[in-house]
């Protein structure tokens, strides 16, 4: 269950950068047209790179420690891009929260497949429902708090995502070893 909010939390961040930080940098950051996509391009650059990285990281530090150093770069970029809502420190905002998000869905649904108190597809199949949901919900909870707000404050919401990822993290154990 756990696991499942885990990711659920880190779902929220990773939905909420796909469909509004185009409108992040349109409406907040106030870009030129040109540079609108630029925090969405960072962004997933570091994704993809952070998925490269995740695995060698993990092995040299553990799972543990690597998704509390996720929540915790999660929370960074989000409150660079919040803080100082300008175009270069959002691109490094948006980059840095890339690199946050880029490990946490697949460790969770590793150390799913490693669960002790329940089969592995039972486990898995329960972290990728709970995880997804929060790919599915995060967006609208996102426009709602920005449209009874604005978006600066509803990313702020993402910062508490990011906040928990880091917490629940730190609580327990997780399985490393292979199977």
């Amino acid at each position: 269950m756990k696991l499942g909010i885990i990711a659920f939390c880190s779902l929220i961040c990773e939905g909420t950068m796909f469909d509004w930080s185009g409108v992040y940098f349109l409406k907040v950051v106030k870009a030129e047209p040109a540079w609108v996509g630029a925090g969405y391009t960072a962004y997933m650059i570091a994704m993809a790179s952070g998925r490269f990285i995740a695995d060698w990281l993990t092995h040299k530090i553990g799972v543990q420690r690597v998704l509390q150093l996720s929540g915790t770069l999660t929370v960074l970029g989000l409150l660079i891009s919040v803080l100082f809502p300008y175009l270069f420190p959002t691109i490094i905002g948006f980059l840095i929260v890339g690199l946050g998000v880029s490990s946490v869905v697949p460790l969770a649904y590793s150390a799913a497949s490693k669960s002790k108190t329940m089969s592995p597809s039972l486990a898995l199949s329960t972290v990728t429902t709970i995880g997804f949901f929060g790919l599915l919900v995060g967006p609208p909870i996102v426009g709602l708090i920005a449209g009874a707000t604005n978006l600066k404050i509803a990313f702020t919401f993402l910062i508490v995502m990011g906040c928990m990822v880091f917490i629940l993290s730190s609580i327990g154990k997780f399985q490393t070893k292979s199977v």
